[in-house]
Parts: C-alpha cells; sequence; structure tokens
C-alpha cells in the first residue's frame, strides 16, 4: 500500500516557512527610477534647454525629442504638459534667484540688495524668448506647474522690496506685483532687437529711479 504523507499541521492558505510572499506590496518604499529613465530624462532637459533658448518657450516639444535622440513619448512620459517640462526646466533658475535674494538680504544694505537682485532677474527672464509673458501669465494660475516656483521667487523678491521701503529707499506704493511687472516688462523689451539689448542698463536706470520716493 503507498505511504501517505503526514498531514499539514498549517492553516489552509498558509505560506510554508521560508517561502517568498506573492502579491504583497511593499508599502510605504517607493520605486526608484530605473538608471535609463533618469538618463533620458536627463537628456531631455539638456535639449530643452537648447531648443528653448532658441524658439522661446513655445518651443516645439517635438524638436526638443528630436535633439534629445528620445520618442515623442518617452517626452511625454517625463513631462505630459509643456508647462510640465518648463517647470523642470526653469525650477531650480527660480530657487536660485530666491536663494540669491535670501543671501543680498544678509550682505548688502537694502536698497542696493533690491537693485542688484533686480538686475540679475532681468537678466534671467530675457533669457528665453517669451518667458517674460509666461511668467506673468503663470503668477495669475495657481492651476499652473510653474505656479509655485514663480510665487516663491516673487516672495522673495518682495521681502527685498519691503526692506528698501522700510529704509525709505523706495516708493510705499509700489508692490511686487508692480515690480514684477516693470522688470517683466523691460525684458521683454530689450529682447526685441539688439539696439535695445545694448542699452538694457540705462532702461534699467530709468525703472529704479522711478521707484524713488517722491
Amino acid at each position: 500500500m503507498p505511504i501517505e504523507p503526514p498531514p499539514d499541521p498549517s492553516p489552509p492558505g498558509a505560506v510554508p516557512p521560508g517561502a517568498p510572499s506573492v502579491g504583497t506590496p511593499s508599502v510605504g518604499v517607493p520605486r526608484a527610477p530605473r538608471a535609463d529613465a533618469r538618463r533620458n530624462r536627463d537628456r531631455v532637459l539638456e535639449a530643452a534647454a537648447e531648443v528653448v533658448a532658441e524658439q522661446g518657450t513655445q518651443a516645439s516639444l517635438r524638436d526638443v525629442a528630436r535633439r534629445a535622440e528620445v520618442g515623442l513619448g518617452t517626452l511625454y512620459r517625463h513631462f505630459p504638459t509643456r508647462d510640465a517640462l518648463l517647470e523642470a526646466l526653469l525650477h531650480r533658475r527660480f530657487e536660485q534667484l530666491a536663494e540669491r535674494a535670501d543671501a543680498l538680504a544678509d550682505s548688502a544694505p537694502p536698497g542696493l540688495a533690491l537693485t542688484d537682485w533686480l538686475y540679475e532677474f532681468t537678466l534671467g527672464a530675457g533669457a528665453y524668448q517669451g518667458l517674460p509673458a509666461t511668467l506673468m501669465a503663470t503668477l495669475a494660475d495657481d492651476e499652473s506647474p510653474l505656479h509655485a516656483a514663480c510665487v516663491t521667487m516673487r516672495q522673495a523678491g518682495g521681502r527685498l522690496l519691503e526692506a528698501a521701503q522700510g529704509e525709505g529707499g523706495v516708493r510705499r506704493d509700489v508692490t511686487a506685483v508692480d515690480l514684477f511687472a516693470l522688470v517683466n516688462a523691460l525684458s521683454w523689451v530689450t529682447g526685441q532687437a539688439p539696439t535695445l539689448a545694448e542699452r538694457r542698463e540705462h532702461l534699467f536706470g530709468l525703472v529704479m529711479d522711478g521707484l524713488k520716493p517722491r
């Protein structure tokens, strides 16, 4: 007669000791992107910096993908919208401007800190064709992926403005919104023709003179 194995004392459905658990997801452990996915993302951002500098903020995403040597689907997996790509491209620049504002607040007189920071902002806003208009529109659109980064940067500039006003160097009726409208307009104007770009410092001086108390 065949010998029957001894009965299994484990309850039905139990996993034998040492056996791998099947179908139990890890909880609270985010999955790191694959190395090739990270490389593709970095390539897209590098290409986007070049293409946006050439074509402006409305640059062709197809051209970005082609420059990065990835498929359009790969680009959209990382950046589903144009704003998402711009946000990733510009987020660090906005962070740097916010950090620069804080550093100037600690190291320079209020009026000089505001002037230096606004000039740096003007140069940065003019780096990409169409960026000044994008910045102003984004500040008014709290659903844009760029909104949070823009607000952080504007708040940093607003603190410099308040300090300069407290010192008596800037008119009290000037708001952070006014300030950003002025320097964005200047960035736009100087990007329209080389002759205007050559007079950037002079035009910036006129803007700053207009901020002084009467």
